[in-house]
């Protein structure tokens, strides 16, 4: 039984500067250089409830005196993984600057933001030799990395600066930045969860200003109807500007779990298409899990998606025009579904460590992609297996776009008979009339659609 921290209990506690002294102590021989004042300096954020120590994260707790702690052994815990971190100081990896890149996508749910970070620091003090002499108050640490130790500077042709560091910390660092966007996503879902199961056996009654009595906004009035189609065809573009609509997404039941109040409507990123309202929860679901614009994390949250819920998913996703007529997904998913499901035979195990007589797959399966959908034949997807003990970032298999739909349309057909009825090149009738245009693929024949 894993231990509960209780409320007025300190057992196992430790405050958040006593856990900078020890995190530091445990990995004063780790290859990895850590800093002092990972619980403590910016950009921790023991105050919002978590920490990143390493690819780890450590959650924090206000203890009965109102004072922030820490678990101590979560705190070795991370400074265990990281010294396990082998480190080759001469396998280094470009961080910046990258002339013309896009620049990662700035959300709350990823507030690491490593990149960026040293990025904005470096160019700002003029390069690692001033950035070394830290200031009071500026972030010298990225989850508990001292980062500065072990940056490089190169120049080419006598002008243009570029920054690197360690492969291993590269992966490090992305790694806890993944870490920390799947632990404010599920931390919202929580929220969302209990605000939904909240008891509303009576109506909340307020005062209004002439001496009515007014029902709280929070208690509806209405019973929640069911979804049934009524915004399919319309472009997401168009619908989110309309006067009222929040009002109306609220008055539904969330179209996949048909349990939740919708909150949210889904919507298809390639085609433009509405597909459906949600709820809070649904949505995380739905989101792939990007590392990059065009590389994504294969996470468990798929195992619903493509194992215990498939028909739901394929019947929402299929609410979308575009990929209806097509029997297809739209390329994040359909490569997570290539990942996890056509893939799945190549990905490694290894022996349980819990004891088990059964086998583990390996590290985590990720998916990136060249091209577009909208070129299917320069479109290609590359799955891989990180974190795998043989070999990081081995590459199980390269499939073609087209190799993948086509794989697709005959698991869809297999798995879900009802959704593949449904979908095809002949069902058209459910398109709009002005429906958003689709780049031919000129490289073929044919201009296919795709």
């Amino acid at each position: 039984m894993s231990e509960r921290v209780m409320p007025g209990r300190t057992d196992g506690l430790i405050t958040l500067v006593a856990a900078d002294a020890l995190w530091v102590d445990l990995t004063a021989d780790s290859a990895v250089p850590t800093a002092s004042g990972a619980f403590t300096c910016s950009p921790a954020r023991a105050r919002v409830g978590y920490v990143l120590l390493g690819g780890r994260v450590v959650a924090t707790v206000r203890a009965s005196g109102g004072q922030w702690s820490v678990l101590e052994i979560e705190v070795r815990r991370a400074a265990g993984e990281l010294n396990a971190v082998r480190m080759d100081r001469q396998d280094l990896v470009r961080i910046g600057p990258f002339r013309g890149a896009p620049g990662q996508e700035c959300t709350e749910e990823t507030p690491l933001r490593w990149r960026q970070r040293i990025m904005g620091e470096l160019q700002e003090l003029g390069g690692p030799e001033r950035a070394a002499r830290r200031e009071v108050g500026r972030s010298y640490h990225l989850a508990g990395i001292d980062w500065r130790r072990i940056l490089v500077e190169r120049t080419r042709d006598g002008t243009q600066r570029t920054w690197w560091l360690p492969r291993a910390v590269v992966r490090l660092l992305d790694a806890a930045e993944h870490a920390e966007t799947q632990w404010v996503q599920a931390a919202r879902t929580r929220q969302a969860g209990a605000a939904v199961t909240e008891p509303h056996s009576h109506h909340r009654q307020t005062q209004a200003t002439d001496g009515r009595q007014t029902t709280s906004p929070d208690r509806p009035t209405v019973p929640l109807r069911p979804y049934n189609g009524e915004l399919q065809g319309h472009l997401y573009s168009a619908l989110s500007r309309k006067p009222g609509i929040s009002r109306k997404v609220a008055g539904w039941t969330c179209a996949v779990c048909r349990t939740a109040p919708a909150a949210v409507i889904d919507h298809c990123h390639e085609h433009g298409y509405v597909r459906a309202p949600v709820c809070h929860s649904c949505n995380t679901q739905e989101r792939p899990d990007y590392l990059y614009s065009n590389d994504i994390r294969v996470a468990n949250h798929y195992t619903r998606r493509f194992d215990t819920h498939t028909a739901d998913w394929l019947r929402h996703w299929h609410r979308c025009p575009g990929c209806r007529a097509r029997t297809t997904l739209p390329l994040p998913h359909l490569a997570a579904w290539t990942a996890y499901v056509a893939c799945r035979s190549l990905r490694p195990t290894h022996r349980d460590p819990r004891g088990s007589r059964g086998r583990k797959p390996c590290g985590a399966l990720r998916v990136s992609w060249t091209g577009s959908h909208n070129a299917p034949r320069s479109c290609l997807l590359t799955v891989a297996v990180d974190f795998c003990p043989s070999g990081e970032h081995r590459v199980l298999a390269q499939v073609p776009y087209r190799e993948a739909a086509e794989q697709f349309r005959t698991w869809l057909a297999e798995t879900a008979p009802a959704v593949a009825a449904a979908a095809g090149h002949d069902r058209l009738d459910g398109l709009p009339a002005h429906f958003r245009p689709v780049i031919a693929d000129t490289s073929s024949e044919g201009l296919a659609l795709f």
